[in-house]
């Protein structure tokens, strides 16, 4: 039996584009003003100059983006973040991204190996599929905390990470749930 690929938050991205875009980060577009949200908004406009009325429609959002802004969490979390006490901690890099065409900031993890020594504001990053966690894995968030970035790793999980996301579900010895997120991967050098 094959794994279970589950987003971390449903509805929040997707690993097939509609568009034929690929792995792309979900948002929705108010049809009245235009306004585009991330996280996606269901329920009424979030712009406070819409004329109301309108529709909010799902929209893939731009695969790429240039760095706003970028950090490292040296430090393991405080609940409710899960981890192994008994692993050691691993650092792991955050990316704010303002998005290509939407010109939104959008905060998530470096893909697995990119370092705050690799990063430069202004540099073009893509947005790509990772795994955060496996079932009976050792680290990980569940709910929106993980899916906004706010999560760590440690060698348990970057060792899934290593794998491309789509390879991590091949095993068809494997059962259980892998729970997937994004993350950003520089594209080219600094602005």
């Amino acid at each position: 039996m094959a794994r279970t690929r589950t987003p971390v938050v449903s509805g929040w991205f997707t690993e097939d584009a509609p568009d034929g875009g690929g792995f792309r980060l979900l948002g929705t577009r108010c049809s009245a003003c235009t306004a585009v949200f991330f996280p996606r908004e269901d329920a009424y406009c979030r712009n406070p100059q819409c004329p109301g009325g309108g529709d909010l429609v799902e929209v893939p959002l731009s695969s790429r983006g240039r760095i706003w802004s970028y950090t490292d969490g040296r430090y393991r979390p405080p609940a409710p973040y899960v981890s192994d006490p008994a692993v050691p901690w691993e650092p792991y890099t955050l990316v704010a991204v303002e998005l290509e065409a939407e010109g939104m900031v959008v905060l998530g993890q470096a893909a697995p190996g990119v370092g705050v020594t690799d990063l430069a504001v202004g540099m073009e990053v893509e947005v790509v599929g990772g795994v955060l966690n496996e079932e009976g894995g050792l680290t990980g968030v569940s709910g929106a905390a993980g899916a906004a970035g706010a999560t760590g790793t440690n060698a348990a999980t970057d060792a899934t990470d290593a794998t491309d996301a789509t390879d991590a579900t091949d095993a068809t010895d494997a059962t259980g749930t892998v729970w997937t997120t994004w993350r950003f991967r520089p594209v080219g050098g600094a602005a």
